[in-house]
């Protein structure tokens, strides 16, 4: 009596962990969820407000804006486009960890300029502006080459499956159009007459191989995005 007392008390104990367990998963997954979103929308904010500086001060505050937005908006880019090409292409794996690498240098300026946002002093800053326009087009110039050289390799390996895809259809339909039997009908021979038909069997030719439906009537068909939908039949009404 004791040993089950025992081993129900065990299993109820391993049933409490494995809750706890479950719910600190949930709540973390959620707690990344509302982090990622709130990321995002105070990203959003910035940039329409990075925008808005850009066209409404003159001057080397409104540029200080411009190269902001400017390297935000390639940086981002180029990340997105790394991090949803590597899953499918190990290849890029380096390629965004040099994109890493460039990040650092990305994110040091773009605390810089964001320093600069608030300089009192106009003068000096138009002085800057030279040497941080070229270190923003720096930066930028290596994400753009990194996403493009990404894309330009997501493009070739597609049309390189399509052409392939395409022979081999080729192939096939040329295959499906010989549907014509050795006795449908014989060139006539050199000497104008046609040869001896070869004997054919009594019993047809159906039945001698047994009926099979081309299609699984029974099994799920797959449906595609350029598929019209099927029209309801009429009612005669």
């Amino acid at each position: 009596m004791e040993a089950v007392i025992a081993v129900v008390a065990l299993l109820f104990v391993l049933l409490a962990v494995l809750g706890v367990y479950a719910t600190v998963k949930a709540v973390g997954a959620a707690k990344r969820g509302v982090d990622r979103t709130i990321d995002q929308a105070r990203r959003t904010v910035e940039d329409h407000t990075l925008r808005a500086k850009s066209f409404a001060q003159p001057g080397p505050a409104g540029e200080i804006a411009q190269l902001r937005l400017k390297l935000r908006t390639s940086m981002r880019a180029t990340q997105d486009a790394l991090q949803a090409g590597v899953s499918g292409d190990e290849s890029l794996r380096e390629s965004l960890g040099l994109f890493q690498r460039l990040s650092a240098h990305g994110r040091e300026l773009d605390g810089e300029l964001k320093r600069l946002e608030s300089e009192p002093d106009r003068a000096r800053l138009a002085e800057r502006l030279p040497s941080l326009r070229e270190r923003t087009d720096r930066v930028t110039s290596s994400a753009d080459s990194l996403r493009w050289a990404a894309r330009d390799r997501a493009r070739r390996f597609a049309e390189d499956d399509l052409d392939s895809l395409s022979a081999q259809i080729d192939v096939e339909a040329g295959a499906l159009r010989h549907w014509t039997t050795p006795d449908a009908g014989q060139e006539p021979t050199a000497t104008g007459a046609r040869p001896a038909e070869e004997p054919r069997t009594t019993a047809p030719r159906a039945a001698q191989e047994p009926t099979r439906p081309a299609i699984d009537p029974t099994g799920p068909r797959p449906t595609y995005p350029w598929q019209k939908k099927p029209r309801p039949e009429a009612s005669g009404m």
